[in-house]
């Protein structure tokens, strides 16, 4: 209980200060530039009283092995870059620009008073399945490499970390591999100095599963965890159990069906204590396989019922967090329909009756094909716009007989791309990624627009290239959420 109450103190100590947060959103740090921290793990350091988020640093020349960024926040919105965790060295064995470095995690040892960060080391071509380990007397770094090793002996490959907060022992979670004899993810502790794994708790066997990540209640312990389909999402599932040494239950989907966990893979859980209420956050990646380091995130509250056994992903496009009380709160917005909205040269509306006005804007084609929003208020400022769409380029069935969306064999086209103009300055085009949606299955993607003041603004969408034609997605609703207040 020791280390609960020194986490709580510390929480309380963070200034009350409530932002929004943004489901794949371009998230920018305080400097005004993309965060870039994939397969992120987040720690919360007594210490320094702030949240740290190490993540994988990808760009364009390495996607893999660009090393672990780190930045610090006070509420979990607005981030400060802190530079490289952990820098490649050229011609290293296992950290090298050619290597793969994913899905970082760190944990505060109290026995060396240090940092130990861990992550999935491996090759280039996926032959080594180690876990890579590094140390640091500062939690922003940066981080000396220690060792690359095989947990126990076996092949690890999505690495992870828990830590009680109970008791504040550590462990390591991680599955061995694609072959037919390393299908299993493990459950592993880990020493109190953070050094070594010490026995495997628990093995999930053969579920063929990868990107594990287990969050806490008072009274559960819930496993998350993603199919195996390379950068391209699926239904994450969730086990629950009573101990970490199990029984788990069998494993259950957490999102909606065919809504591939809105467009997302699982990699961390956090759980947040506050003074009125405790809330669990789902980190996830919203992966582009096209341009991976360009990838976006995924931050969900997950609503657990433990009386139901259930643990469920709230959709929200904007929400409000507030670290030091706990609550969150959906964001309310304006929305323009497809029903009200002028469609121009191919485009048109067409029946759909799972839309919200019974019809959908399709066949926006380029810049000749469009779609306009008229009569839509602004404030003047930068706010955000969601924009619910279909994507029917849907997964299918693979490229091979038998093949499947939830595994690596599957063919599918990534995304749509739109453009979008506000109130006809065609010097100003916006992009808009509309990823996979499946069919009848309709998704948001926002972007932060400034609209003019007063209720006379338009937003007109059209085509961009993707590689292959000019084809926006089919277009249900936006909707306009006002401005965040100032000074909060």
């Amino acid at each position: 209980m020791r280390v609960l109450h020194a986490i709580l103190a510390s929480l309380l100590a963070i200034p009350a200060e409530s932002t929004y947060i943004v489901p794949g959103g371009r998230w920018y740090d305080t400097n005004g530039t993309l965060i870039n921290a994939h397969g992120a793990g987040i720690t919360f350091d007594q210490k320094t009283g702030r949240f740290w988020w190490f993540g994988e640093y990808k760009t364009e020349e390495h996607p893999e092995g660009g090393g672990v960024s780190v930045y610090s926040s006070e509420d979990l919105s607005t981030w400060t870059w802190g530079g490289l965790a952990l820098s490649p060295i050229d011609g290293h064995p296992y950290i090298s620009s050619k290597n793969v470095i994913q899905r970082p995690k760190v944990a505060y040892s109290p026995e060396t008073n240090d940092y130990h960060m861990w992550w999935h080391a491996d090759n280039s071509t996926y032959g080594l399945l180690l876990q890579g380990h590094a140390v640091s007397s500062t939690i922003g770094g940066p981080y000396s490499f220690v060792d690359a090793t095989a947990p126990l002996g076996n092949w690890s490959q999505d690495f992870g970390m828990f830590t009680d907060y109970k008791d504040g022992k550590s462990y390591a979670l991680y599955s061995n591999g694609d072959s037919l004899y390393g299908r299993d993810v493990y459950v592993s502790s880990i020493n109190d100095n953070l050094t070594a794994l010490e026995r495997a708790v628990y093995r999930f066997p053969k579920f063929d599963l990868e990107a594990p990540s287990i969050v806490q209640t008072d009274k559960s312990y819930w496993a998350l965890m993603s199919h195996k389909t390379g950068y391209r999402p699926n239904n994450v599932v969730a086990f629950r159990a009573d101990s970490l040494s199990g029984p788990w239950s069998q494993p259950f989907i957490v999102a909606p069906l065919n809504t591939r966990t809105f467009n997302s893979q699982s990699g961390f859980t956090l759980r947040i204590p506050g003074t009125k209420k405790t809330t669990y956050l789902y980190i996830g990646d919203q992966w582009d396989s096209n341009t991976i380091w360009e990838s976006r995130y995924i931050w969900l509250p997950m609503e657990i019922d433990e009386k139901q056994k259930s643990l469920d992903l709230a959709w929200h496009d904007v929400y409000d967090l507030d670290v030091k009380t706990g609550e969150w709160t959906p964001i309310k917005g304006t929305t323009y329909t497809a029903g009200n909205a002028r469609t121009h040269g191919d485009a048109y509306k067409q029946e759909a009756k799972f839309a919200t006005d019974g019809v959908i804007l399709t066949g926006i084609y380029g810049n000749d094909s469009t779609v306009t929003f008229e009569g839509i208020e602004g404030s003047g400022e930068p706010q955000w716009v969601s924009f619910y769409y279909q994507n029917i380029d849907d997964m299918g069935f693979g490229d091979q007989p038998g093949g499947t969306p939830d595994r690596i064999g599957g063919a599918w086209q990534l995304r749509r791309i739109s453009s979008v103009v506000v109130n006809g300055d065609t010097s100003n085009v916006q992009t808009l990624y509309q990823r996979d949606t499946h069919k009848g299955i309709i998704l948001s993607t926002p972007l932060q627009l400034t609209l003019k003041k007063g209720k006379k603004n338009t937003i007109t969408v059209g085509g961009l290239s993707n590689g292959f034609d000019y084809k926006g997605a089919d277009l249900d609703r936006i909707v306009v959420y006002p401005p965040e207040a100032k000074g909060k």
